[in-house]
């Protein structure tokens, strides 16, 4: 930064002037520009220069922010479309396992419903074999049954056939004992 002009001769000069004998004055004066020297104090070339700079600074932080702007503006329309890309091939995805797990699906449930369907078969077969034998076995118990009866009715038979012949007996021993007796 620039220094502020000082006039020591002028400033001398003021002080005896003022009644301060030269040698005091001397002595302020040189006090006074030291203290100039330390402070090094702004002048008004130097605020305008800081303010050229931030100008300048501030027109290079407006490009850059614009550059900025634009690439993420870029990075937004990248993403944009990657999403895009990602979501098709997720839905690509999704649907070819959908696809892949109907089609899963669909064999179990072929191989399960042919298998209920060869279940189904050998148990009617079976019901049907159960039927089978039944009918043989009510055929069969029919047949003794029959047997039975014609049994029953043949011993019966007999057994009236000889009830009557012991009757007939009876009665002739019950005459001939009636005869005797009488």
């Amino acid at each position: 930064m620039g220094q502020v002009a000082f006039d020591t001769q002028e400033f001398v000069e003021t002080l005896e002037s003022a009644g301060l004998p030269k040698d005091q004055a001397k002595a302020i004066s040189l006090v006074v520009r030291k203290s100039h020297e330390v402070a090094d104090l702004a002048t008004k070339a130097d605020v305008n220069d800081v303010r050229r700079d931030i100008a300048d600074i501030r027109k290079d932080f407006s490009t850059e922010i614009t550059g900025v702007k634009r690439d993420i503006e870029d990075v937004r329309k990248d993403l944009s479309a990657e999403i895009a890309d990602v979501r098709k091939d997720m839905d690509a995805r999704f649907e070819k396992n959908e696809a892949q797990m109907q089609a899963r699906f669909e064999k179990h449930e072929a191989q399960m419903q042919a298998r209920f369907e060869k279940h189904e078969t050998q148990m009617q077969a079976r019901f049907e074999k159960t039927d089978s034998q039944i009918a043989d076995a009510r055929k069969e118990t029919a047949t003794q049954i029959a047997l039975l009866r014609k049994d029953v009715e043949s011993i019966s038979t007999w057994l009236l056939i000889k009830m009557a012949a012991m009757m007939t007996a009876l009665l002739g021993i019950a005459v001939t004992l009636v005869k005797i007796l009488i």
